[in-house]
């Protein structure tokens, strides 16, 4: 869909398998959307990194960055509204910085890493609305499991729960326009209902915005 009232960017946030690509592609399909999907499948790193994080985690976070910025800037530039999986701001406020916390990433390349996203930010605006999508850790591991991707079978429960608990503070702060999504009580890939309740939900806080 062209943007005809200045609503270009829609964020989907949330934890690793809390279903931001599902939802993407139902509200691309719904609003007549683009979709941005997060690059998984192509990329180099990601597979590495879960194998040996303290070796790869610089390199993937920096090849997350650096592809998101791109994204945001198409967005930007372009006339369609698009969605996107996965926004910039989680990278720099949950991934990378857990990664630190927990020793996998070193201070001086967490600390390169802090200035190149700071000097990204400063060029581009946060989604017109940020759609953030809460699961606890066991529908999170539930999600993971049905889709089956090899390499995150080395994913532990508590890195799960440090990503959900830095989520949940990152969203406590969140200054911009903001809906959440409790993902435990619904099941919008296979309940018509529950999507048709989410889809009113975002074109409720859509309005708000014209």
């Amino acid at each position: 869909m062209k943007s005809t009232t200045g609503i270009k960017y829609i964020g989907i946030a949330g934890n690793i398998g809390a279903g931001k690509t599902t939802l993407c592609s139902q509200l691309g399909k719904h609003f007549d959307w683009d979709v941005h999907y997060e690059s998984t499948d192509d990329n180099p790193y990601l597979s590495d990194f879960y194998h040996d994080m303290s070796r790869w985690s610089f390199n993937l976070q920096v090849y997350f960055l650096h592809n998101r910025y791109k994204q945001v800037l198409k967005i930007l530039e372009g006339d369609r509204v698009v969605v996107q999986d996965r926004t910039i701001y989680e990278d720099a406020n949950i991934f990378a910085p857990n990664l630190h916390k927990m020793g996998l990433m070193s201070k001086r390349d967490f600390d390169n890493y802090r200035e190149l996203f700071d000097l990204m930010i400063s060029q581009v605006q946060e989604p017109d609305l940020l759609i953030y999508l809460s699961a606890s850790v066991s529908t999170l591991v539930d999600h993971i499991q049905d889709r089956g991707r090899d390499y995150e079978g080395n994913m532990s429960i508590e890195y799960l729960k440090r990503l959900n608990g830095m989520y949940e503070e990152w969203i406590g702060s969140y200054k911009g326009k903001l809906l959440v999504i409790k993902v435990d009580e619904l099941d919008f890939k296979n309940n018509p209902e529950d999507l048709g309740m989410i889809l009113n939900q975002v074109q409720g806080e859509l309005h708000g915005l014209f």
